[in-house]
């Protein structure tokens, strides 16, 4: 159970957690597959790709203030009926590359209001004590649905090379309606009304004053480096297992090792940091993803870089959902919705901003410098934790 919300309530805010990851990772692919099936150029998949994060970007700390306003539920059940309509869209209409960015746009939109109105009901309804498991749980079911996302297509595409992107768009219709009509299952205890009415009467100012609060932009600092270097090892352990002659399903199976091991740390979150403190398990996790960067730059056996990644797994799986109860329990109350989202946002540009860097100063090292560029990025954000009281 999460917070003051009953069984049932926190099911359904599990299964929607679950539910919007796994259609943002079946429907992205998807409409790769589609453009490839169109034989659109190069420079379009990037334009696909990077029309997913302009609706995040943009409107972020708008949905955060909406959030505050009306409600969690509410916003959910409009970024649900979005991400119905956005599946709908690409469903019937998807047979261009302007009908495809504009869709994959719409995703990027509706998944920000999800995400955002799920992590809100969270923040607002679990007590201190209890944040850092409930956001444990939160993200938790977020990583079983983006593991769910790639195995539908599996299951759909079977052994072909390219599936059928229209019965994938028909199974995100569905998946897309369950998860509107799970949307109604949320019953936030805490009323929009009444938090409305403190936002206004405590805390008028916007996102500058905001982010004047004592630890908000560490925490939105660390959040992003932390998200930005789960990317960069997605992207390039591939690359690390080409330079080392590693078979690719060899690496496949090292990123599924180092993405089940962040679900296994993230289920008992709550009980490592009452036993820790918040402070030394954020410290200790960053510590712990630091050394492993560091280590999978270093040739080694292959049984060891698997060791390696599960280890990696655990330090960046506890960041994440700790950098979130930092925020929540930072931001004044009435603006935790903004905060949240001004977190998301920040993320998006992290993705942006330091994979490209780390790219550029690495360049003439190769995958491993890369790994040994993240891992100096991650140690520098424990610099930020300096003087910051958490517990």
């Amino acid at each position: 159970m999460i917070g003051e919300l009953g069984r049932r309530s926190s099911a359904a805010l599990l299964v929607h957690s679950a539910l919007i990851q796994a259609v943002t990772f079946l429907v992205r692919p998807a409409t790769t597959y589609r453009a490839l099936e169109l034989d659109v150029p190069g420079f379009a998949l990037g334009l696909l790709a990077a029309s997913y994060a302009v609706f995040p970007l943009l409107l972020a700390v708008p949905t955060g203030s909406l959030v505050d306003r009306l409600g969690e539920r509410r916003l959910m059940a409009i970024g649900s009926a979005v991400v119905l309509a956005c599946s709908a869209f690409l469903l019937f209409w998807g047979t261009s590359v302007p009908a495809l960015v504009a869709g994959t746009a719409l995703l990027g939109a509706g998944q920000l209001a999800c995400v955002v109105g799920q992590q809100a009901v969270v923040a607002n309804n679990a007590a201190s004590s209890q944040m850092d498991s409930a956001f444990g749980y939160l993200t938790f079911a977020a990583s079983l649905g983006q593991a769910l996302g790639p195995l539908a297509i599996s299951l759909v595409g079977g052994a072909s090379v390219r599936p059928d992107t229209q019965a994938i768009f028909v199974l995100s219709v569905c998946m897309s309606l369950v998860l509107f009509v799970t949307t109604f299952g949320v019953s936030a205890k805490v009323s929009s009304r009444k938090r409305a009415s403190k936002a206004a009467d405590g805390n008028p100012g916007g996102v500058a004053s905001l982010l004047k609060t004592p630890g908000l932009v560490r925490a939105l600092a660390t959040s992003a480096t932390v998200l930005a270097v789960v990317d960069l090892t997605v992207v390039y352990l591939p690359a690390l297992g080409t330079e080392r002659g590693l078979p690719a399903a060899t690496v496949g199976l090292m990123l599924t090792v180092r993405a089940v091991f962040s679900m296994v740390s993230r289920i008992g979150l709550g009980q490592m940091s009452r036993k820790l403190g918040r402070m030394r398990l954020l410290v200790l996790s960053l510590a712990l993803s630091t050394v492993a960067l560091a280590v999978a730059a270093i040739p080694m056996p292959m049984w060891l870089l698997f060791v390696v990644m599960a280890l990696l797994g655990l330090g960046l799986g506890i960041g994440q959902p700790l950098t979130m109860s930092w925020l929540s329990s930072q931001a004044p109350e009435g603006q935790r919705g903004k905060a949240l989202a001004m977190r998301l946002a920040g993320n998006r540009v992290g993705q942006v901003v330091l994979p490209s860097a780390i790219g550029v100063v690495a360049a003439g090292l190769g995958a491993a410098g890369v790994f040994l560029a993240s891992a100096v990025v991650v140690g520098g954000t424990l610099l930020l934790l300096r003087g910051v009281r958490l517990d």
